[in-house]
């Protein structure tokens, strides 16, 4: 009786199992429509992967295409300085001295401070991710290398990612002329940066400490223009855009009340390039973005 009453439960939660899998599956098939009606209203190329990290399910329309990175690619920057950090090589309080020659201009604040200037790696870091500071990601990929970015990368089977050099250095470091070239600082795909933001989710990346110490960075963001732009208050985003001329991108975790998912958005080729608040590629984004988490969150 025992035996056969447990068997029954177990039918039971199966089917429920089953059950919340499909309807999952059917709101990301259902979102296929409106969201490739939204991107072909877009005046450039779009790149999106969506994973419910509750279900597994997952949708990528181009999702596998490459697209210039820019600033995303300060992830995997991230990333390498944290494995250096659990390894022992360097530490986050290890200081770093910033010189005049060392002050890129465009994103970050560092530019605008008197040198020589001491900074400790955990700040460099952090206004890496939160002001996508420039010169401070300069100064980690002199830590840490360009090469050893793109190995560790590897590592985690994100083969297409790829740093090709300094910011606003392309020509100078580059170790790829014709990537450099062709797409600037870095390039990536949704589904690979989207591959990357999982595992740091799951905390598989370099370690659940130093990943959830990374998502705590990515969750100070401070541009709310793109993926957070129209989402309901109370949702948080742990994520990090990416900006060129004709080229703006977000991807990350969006903290959903239980029901947490990946999106990455990418975009190329824009005919807008101008750099207002609300040029065609941010609202686009933040119009996908929308599309989605209503429909995860069955609204």
């Amino acid at each position: 009786m025992v035996s056969r009453t447990f068997m029954i439960i177990s039918c039971a939660a199966s089917l429920l199992s089953v059950g919340a899998h499909s309807a999952s599956a059917q709101a990301l098939d259902r979102l296929r429509a409106p969201i490739e009606k939204r991107m072909a209203g877009h005046r450039g190329v779009v790149g999106l992967y969506v994973k419910d990290l509750t279900s597994g399910e997952t949708l990528s329309i181009n999702g596998r295409d490459q697209f210039p990175s820019a600033s995303v690619i300060k992830v995997p920057v991230l990333v390498e300085v944290f494995h250096n950090v659990e390894r022992g090589s360097i530490k986050l309080s290890d200081p770093l001295i910033m010189l005049a020659a060392d002050q890129r201009p465009g994103s970050g604040v560092l530019q605008f401070l008197s040198t020589p200037h001491t900074l400790t790696v955990g700040d460099a870091a952090l206004l890496m991710i939160i002001l996508s500071d420039n010169t401070a990601t300069n100064l980690l990929i002199d830590k840490v290398g360009i090469r050893n970015v793109n190995a560790r990368m590897d590592s985690l089977g994100l083969r297409q990612t790829r740093l090709h050099a300094k910011v606003f250095l392309g020509a100078a470091t580059t170790i790829d002329t014709a990537g450099t070239r062709k797409w600037g600082l870095g390039v990536t795909t949704p589904e690979e940066m989207g591959t990357l933001f999982e595992k740091l989710y799951r905390g598989t990346v370099v370690s659940d400490t130093a990943s959830k110490q990374m998502i705590a960075m990515l969750r100070r963001n401070f541009d709310y223009e793109e993926i957070p732009r129209l989402l309901p208050a109370g949702v948080s985003v742990a994520h990090k855009t990416g900006k060129l001329d004709a080229s703006r991108s977000d991807c990350g975790i969006v903290y959903n009340k239980g029901k947490d998912y990946v999106l990455c958005i990418f975009t190329r080729d824009n005919q807008d390039r101008s750099w207002r608040i609300d040029t065609e590629a941010r609202v686009t984004i933040g119009e996908l973005a929308r599309i989605v988490h209503e429909g995860l969150s069955g609204q």
